[in-house]
């Protein structure tokens, strides 16, 4: 089974060793299953993540300008033989456009790993890397209509190229925040957005044991999800996402 683990970002912008992460969630998955990392082609437009990610500003509006070369990207795989694609950011960008392009399963980590917290609790506490994604998480889970289950979201506040050499930081403020996640408003579950952050630098099992309560590796349940969808050959519904014929050139050709 081959899945592609689809950076947000045109490699350029990829902050991480991807050989080191590629090994990390290739631990994830099950014997037989080869998780590759992909990246989607550069795009005019794609300095905005850049731009906004050096103020601690990212607010979504980088996932709108990539989301046509992510789907693009997407259909790339299926043409070439993959058998799932998960989208590696935690906020989902490009994943319903890549659902009415494609057959084979897209696999959103924050909705993914959602349900299946939903399916362990009632009520799910959110962590962020910063302050701009707290609104920004809100409409999207709004949007799917599961925000009457979280109980609140809050941000970290850390984020950036050095976030390595943070981690006891991060783990200590975050640590703190799932405290007041669980005593505040009674979160039962812990869903921690920003991969780059957890399960990258800080292991959500360590956060577990340190605060008392379930913290979800997104990045994990993603892959076995998207495993689940290729033995069981289950994907999107076509009444949900319904296709067109299409061919790469349309994608490319202006």
């Amino acid at each position: 089974m081959r899945i592609l683990f689809l950076n947000q970002a045109p490699q350029k912008s990829a902050h991480y060793d991807p050989a080191k992460i590629e090994a990390k969630l290739n631990s994830y998955a099950s014997p037989g299953t080869k998780i590759e990392i992909g990246f989607p082609d550069d795009y005019e437009g794609s300095q905005v993540f850049e731009a906004i990610g050096s103020q601690s500003a990212l607010n979504g509006l980088h996932h709108m300008m990539e989301t046509p070369a992510i789907v693009r990207k997407i259909f790339w795989a299926a043409q070439n033989g993959y058998d799932a694609v998960i989208q590696s950011n935690t906020f989902d960008p490009g994943v319903d456009g890549g659902r009415l392009a494609v057959d084979i399963p897209v696999i959103g980590l924050l909705r993914t790993s959602m349900h299946a917290a939903l399916t362990l609790a009632d009520r799910v506490g959110i962590t962020v890397p910063l302050p701009p994604h707290v609104p920004y998480t809100w409409r999207i889970v709004r949007t799917l209509g599961l925000d009457r289950f979280v109980s609140d979201i809050r941000p970290i506040g850390v984020y950036g190229s050095d976030i390595a050499k943070r981690r006891n930081e991060i783990f200590e403020i975050t640590e703190k925040l799932i405290r007041g996640l669980v005593d505040e408003t009674r979160a039962e579950i812990i869903l921690p957005l920003g991969g780059a952050l957890i399960p990258y630098v800080v292991d959500p099992d360590d956060l577990a044991k340190a605060s008392g309560i379930q913290v979800l590796n997104t990045k994990a349940i993603g892959i076995r999800f998207a495993e689940m969808c290729v033995a069981l050959k289950m994907t999107q519904s076509a009444f949900t996402y319904p296709r067109a014929k299409l061919k790469y050139e349309d994608f490319v050709n202006r």
